[in-house]
């Protein structure tokens, strides 16, 4: 239990005024529980006879002299010798303003007014901050995005005041929000990593002012949404590659490590792969050689974060392939022109480094005025200008990766004027026997019916303007009669008589006509006719 007693001897020396009707001016302060001493005179030099005190205007005990008179049992209050008023066990009623009249040997009189205040706290204060996630040393740790509640509450008579503060690298604010009751709680929504910094509950007693904090670090965790980037590049060793694996942007910083899938498609956080390289970075390279790489072979980058969900790992990865370059491997091109040779390389992993070089020994071709490189994404043209014969040979389009060295070889045949020319007369000559063989069919084909008629070829050319001409009957006895038979002849087949009527074609041939008796037009030939009477 604790003595309350203040005994205002400086002040009573400098504003008390003993005389005919001293008085003083007290203001004290006790915690419920508390013993409260509420002093009268003080100057030690004589004893009062007798005290009253009286309190708001009611006399609540009189006492003291040299012998005071004990206080009965139970009651709190009593009159020490003094004059001075003990008060055991303050309670809170126990406040108020505090009147005494103290008498003095010569009869005097001394009045002293002491204003007694009962307070307690600020106690019991807590202070909670969720969800959240609490480190080994207190630290509490919230995700970007996330909705956080702050909650502040203490105790403190005859009132308190609650109020969070906060302090941050980006800015501070001694009052977030307060309120004078004993809970305090205020919500902050999709909370960002400004908000990330110490916040303090504090508990303040609105009489006497006394103040009571407690601080806590809330952190705030957040990481991109990308996935890492996995790169590759030459290592000084021309054995060896690099795979660079980069993920910035996270708070704090994440651990990345570079592995080995042991099955196609397995991502798992704790992948039962081979494990090359664990580091806390956010950029993590690794050397390999050419002997620990293969095709088809697997490398992954997985990242750990503490805001990185359960299921929701994020990693990058790619499978090795090896260069397989593409083109024409026969190339042929006229002197004094100019021609490209084209070679496409897409397929590897890592892309592939993709160079023309010249002859059987790969000598680097240098661009300059005979030479001319270009690059259209994975297509690495050569044009080589004013062809000449000693452009003639192999060209090779070489691609290299880590997992091997792969070339395309291209053969450039070069052909001079002549040879051209020797090509296009004989490609007149075909297409002239090709002509005179068509004209020949085409003749031998109009003469048909002279050939077919035992003429042979020799008669081709005579065109006498003979005409054939054959008798129709509507009977066919009267016709058989008429036309008389030969013979047959050796082959089985019967003849028939035909008559042929010259028509002429010029007058010479008319006056000729006319000196020729009727008897000695008529010519009679024999054509080959099948047994049976054909009817026309």
């Amino acid at each position: 239990m604790k003595i309350v007693a203040t005994v205002a001897l400086l002040q009573l020396c400098f504003s008390a005024t003993v005389s005919g009707n001293g008085s003083t001016e007290t203001t004290l302060t006790a915690a419920p529980g508390d013993i409260a001493l509420l002093p009268c005179y003080t100057d030690g030099t004589v004893t009062p006879t007798v005290t009253t005190w009286i309190k708001n205007g009611r006399e609540i005990i009189t006492g003291g002299g040299a012998e005071p008179t004990p206080a009965p049992s139970g009651q709190r209050f009593t009159v020490l010798h003094d004059g001075s008023l003990n008060i055991r066990l303050v309670v809170p009623g126990d406040e108020g303003s505090y009147l005494c009249n103290s008498t003095l040997p010569g009869n005097f009189t001394f009045h002293a007014r002491v204003q007694l205040q009962v307070t307690s706290g600020p106690e019991d204060l807590s202070a909670s901050i969720g969800p959240a996630t609490a480190l080994s040393n207190g630290t509490l740790i919230a995700y970007k995005g996330s909705t956080v509640t702050f909650n502040c509450s203490g105790a403190a008579y005859p009132s308190v005041q609650l109020t969070w503060a906060f302090r941050g690298a980006s800015f501070s604010n001694e009052s977030l929000v307060s309120t004078s009751g004993s809970l305090l709680k205020f919500r902050m929504e999709d909370i960002q990593p400004s908000a990330q910094g110490v916040y303090s509950c504090r508990a303040q007693n609105t009489l006497t002012h006394q103040t009571l904090n407690k601080s806590t670090e809330l952190l705030v965790y957040y990481v991109p949404d990308r996935h890492p980037e996995c790169m590759w590049a030459p290592a000084q060793d021309p054995s060896q590659f690099q795979f660079d694996c980069t993920w910035f942007g996270a708070y704090p910083t994440p651990t990345l490590r570079w592995g080995e899938d042991e099955d196609e498609g397995e991502q798992g956080a704790n992948w039962k792969g081979r494990v090359y390289s664990t580091e806390e970075t956010d950029s993590l390279s690794l050397t390999l050689n050419r002997s620990m790489l293969s095709d088809g072979q697997t490398l992954r980058c997985m990242v750990k974060h503490l805001a990185l969900a359960s299921g929701k790992e994020k990693s990058c990865s790619f499978t090795l392939k090896p260069p397989y370059p593409e083109g024409e491997p026969l190339v042929t091109a006229q002197e004094d022109t100019s021609i490209t040779l084209i070679c496409s390389e897409a397929v590897s992993i890592p892309p592939a480094n993709t160079t023309w070089r010249k002859g059987l020994q790969q000598e680097d071709i240098i661009p300059g005025s005979k030479y001319v490189l270009s690059e259209e994404g994975p297509v690495l043209k050569l044009t080589i200008l004013n062809i000449s014969k000693d452009d003639e040979g192999v060209y090779f389009c070489r691609s290299e990766n880590p997992l091997a060295v792969r070339e395309l070889e291209v053969y450039l045949t070069v052909r001079t004027s002549s040879a051209y020319t020797g090509a296009i007369i004989g490609i007149f000559i075909a297409a002239l026997i090709v002509g005179s063989a068509a004209i020949v069919a085409k003749t031998v084909y109009s003469s048909r019916h002279r050939i077919c008629l035992g003429g042979g070829f020799g008669q081709v050319e005579e065109d006498r303007g003979d005409v054939l001409s054959l008798v129709e009957s509507d009977d066919e006895q009267i016709f058989q009669d008429t036309v008389p038979r030969l013979p047959p002849i050796t082959n089985g087949c019967h003849t028939t008589l035909v008559q042929i009527h010259r028509i002429p074609s010029s007058d010479h041939e008319d006056a000729e006509t006319a000196e020729t008796s009727p008897e000695q037009q008529e010519e009679t030939v024999q054509t080959e006719e099948p047994a049976d009477l054909v009817t026309f």
